[in-house]
């Protein structure tokens, strides 16, 4: 055994070698130390006082072993399938780094083919999908119209709807049932978009293309022609494409771990995407640069942020102690869209809040910067999305990566997510 914790008990005086492997320790092992040794009956269960791990919120608790995607967040490193990103970002478009992520390597012209097929096939919706959407008044919030369109469109799928009605898995150890369905999932979610965004601008909504890819289906649904957004976001979703295990990657993989449909379990991703403390913070974030109004209103703002007077979202993150490595290769695409940038009046006033934070003390001092997830979003901004659509948008170039956990977990035996508590008694009345 190379590296270990030799733990002894101070209740029992047992001492106990726990390997570690990696930096990590296995619960399992943990769990051993009070447990019952010998013949197991009922008197040595209840007599035991095997230990527990507390971690609320799993700060430190790693819940999968993954092979998807690396981040070092004190070298500032992400890598997907052991690409750089860098590497990714420079050399391939979206459409090849979803293919690495869910499939573990770099797609050639027939398997690109295959999955543009079958995902267009998946994103012809059937009429009740469009009369869900339609049924919704035009200035209603995105998010429950996503939910109401991916509920559409499980009931409205056979082998969805079949998931809940068979003992045995339809899934697990079945990955060409689980592929067609994570690429109808990924489908539905695309065209769920598109028809929100029609019906909220009024705009006729198209048909998908067997012969164009996710993000190019995407545009056209939405009637958007521009082939310089299309070639923006073919960058900037690279970036977006996965993010280890964040708390919408989890969702899924909780709710996945219950055996249940590709669907049901992005659904689960996408509440906990709108989440404030999620990607909903880029919603809050937007409302402050509206607040502001101007650039010249900035000091005063940041000032009182400084003073605990309000709250600055979309600066800082729980996983960088350095530079984000996203940021910079957002900074290359919203250079190639500067002039874009600088005519937009919201914008103005985003890029004045970056310089100052950038300038001042008291973030240089905590590391605060705008993260990639806020600056990002500057780009939809400037090539004309509604900000009320962008959380939307960049959870679609999300879901691939967390249905690639998802499938991951497909190849891994079954366990149900059920985590434990630790029970505080009421105080006395």
């Amino acid at each position: 055994m190379d590296h270990h914790l030799s733990v002894t008990d101070s209740r029992t005086g047992k001492s106990y070698t726990i390997p570690i492997e990696g930096d990590y320790v296995r619960a399992a092992d943990i769990a051993r130390i009070g447990a019952p040794e010998g013949k197991i009956d009922l008197a040595a269960l209840k007599a035991a006082h095997p230990l527990r791990v507390i971690d609320n919120g799993f700060a430190n608790t790693a819940c999968m072993e993954s092979s998807i995607t690396h981040i070092d967040g004190l070298r500032g490193t992400i890598r997907y399938r052991d690409f750089p990103i860098e590497s990714l970002f420079h050399q391939y478009i979206y459409e090849d780094v979803m293919h690495l992520i869910i499939w573990g390597h770099l797609p050639n012209d027939q398997e690109k083919a295959h999955v543009r097929e079958a995902m267009a096939e998946a994103m012809n919706p059937p009429q009740s999908v469009k009369d869900v959407i339609s049924a919704f008044p035009r200035d209603a919030e995105t998010f429950p119209m996503i939910l109401a369109g991916m509920s559409a469109f499980a009931a409205s799928d056979s082998v969805i709807c079949k998931t809940r009605h068979q003992q045995s898995a339809m899934f697990h150890g079945h990955l060409d049932v689980a592929d067609e369905a994570l690429v109808r999932t990924i489908g539905y979610l695309a065209t769920t978009i598109s028809l929100i965004y029609c019906h909220k601008n009024e705009k006729p909504w198209s048909a998908p293309e067997p012969g164009h890819n996710l993000l190019g289906n995407l545009l056209r649904m939405m009637g958007i022609a521009d082939p310089q957004v299309e070639k923006c976001l073919a960058k900037l979703w690279i970036l977006y494409a996965d993010h280890e295990m964040t708390n919408s990657t989890a969702a899924v993989l909780h709710a996945g771990s219950t055996l249940i449909d590709p669907v049901s379990a992005v659904t689960a991703g996408i509440i906990c995407g709108y989440g404030p403390l999620h990607g909903g913070a880029i919603d809050l974030a937007y409302e402050g640069f509206r607040q502001i109004g101007s650039p010249e209103r900035v000091p005063p703002f940041i000032e009182r942020v400084k003073a605990r007077g309000g709250r600055l979202f979309g600066y800082g993150h729980r996983v960088y102690k350095t530079r984000d490595p996203r940021v910079s290769l957002i900074e290359e695409l919203l250079e190639e869209h500067r002039d874009a940038v600088e005519a937009n009046p919201l914008l103005r006033v985003a890029m004045a809040v970056d310089r100052y934070a950038n300038q001042d003390a008291y973030f240089i001092e905590r590391g605060l910067k705008a993260n990639a997830d806020l600056m990002g979003c500057f780009l939809y901004t400037a090539m004309g999305f509604d900000t009320d659509m962008i959380i939307a948008i960049t959870i679609l170039s999300r879901v691939p990566g967390a249905l690639a956990h998802w499938r991951e977990s497909l190849t891994q035996p079954v366990k149900l997510w059920r985590p434990q508590q630790k029970y505080k008694a009421p105080l006395a009345n």
